[in-house]
This record gives C-alpha cells, structure tokens and sequence, in this order.
C-alpha cells in the first residue's frame, strides 16, 4: 500500500500482466514512436481510504537493462488493446478502483526489465520486474 501525502489518500496499485507482442495494429514505423510491436501492461489502481484522486497512463513507463525508459504515447481508442488504462487523470473515489491496458510501441527484439510508476506525489517509484518470458 502507497500514501499520496497531498491527497490524503491509501492506495493499492498492481501489475496484473505484460505482454509483447499484442495481436492487433502495429504501430506507425519505428521512427516515429521508437517501436516496432505493440506491448501492454494491465494494471490495476484503488483507492482504500481517503481523498479523491486522478490516475492516468502517464506515470507509467518501462525500464529496461541499458538504462532506456520508454514511457506511454498517449495514443488510445481505435485498435488499441482494451480494456484501456485511462489516458488523461480518471477520478478514483475512495473505495474504488480502476484498472485496463496500457500500450507501448517497444522493440520487438527485447523486453524491459522493470515496470516503473512514478506519480510526482510519490516520493519513491514502484516498480515491477518483468518476466522473461
């Protein structure tokens, strides 16, 4: 359990799955986003006790073992895997959660090491290893 200090709010976050590549479009060519397969990571956020707060994709990011981070594109709707993680801040009441996919354009050809969430209100960043396989 985490504490967002200026919110007066509990939390609960967790990575429910990773996976590389995800079956549907591809993304647009690599220069323009960096990958060349779609991922996603299903996460789950709940509020346990306190003040209302926002979520969204942006905190999250993927960390691999050369030191690259690859964060979210904000890209959602159309194709892309659903459930979606919500992309812009999603209101969470206490006692409620909110959980979907969230994508990233990443190399086909190597996986990240770790999945970070880093929101500014937290002053240490949660991370997740990810499987290699």
């Amino acid at each position: 359990m985490a504490e967002f200090a200026e919110v007066s709010a509990k939390f609960t976050v967790v990575v429910l799955a990773y996976s590389q590549p995800v079956e549907g479009p591809q993304p647009p060519d690599r220069a323009t986003l960096g990958g060349d397969v779609w991922a996603t990571v299903e996460v789950k956020v709940c509020n346990t006790e306190g003040k209302t707060f926002a979520v969204s994709q942006f905190p999250w990011s993927l960390a691999y073992e050369d030191g690259t981070r690859i964060k979210v594109t904000g890209l959602n709707g159309g194709d892309l895997p659903k459930p979606e993680f919500p992309s812009v801040g999603e209101a969470v009441r206490q006692g409620d959660c909110v959980r979907g996919k969230i994508p990233y354009p990443v190399p086909g050809d190597k996986r990240p090491a770790r999945i970070v969430y880093a929101p500014e209100a937290l002053q240490e960043p949660l991370d997740w290893v990810v499987p290699a396989s």
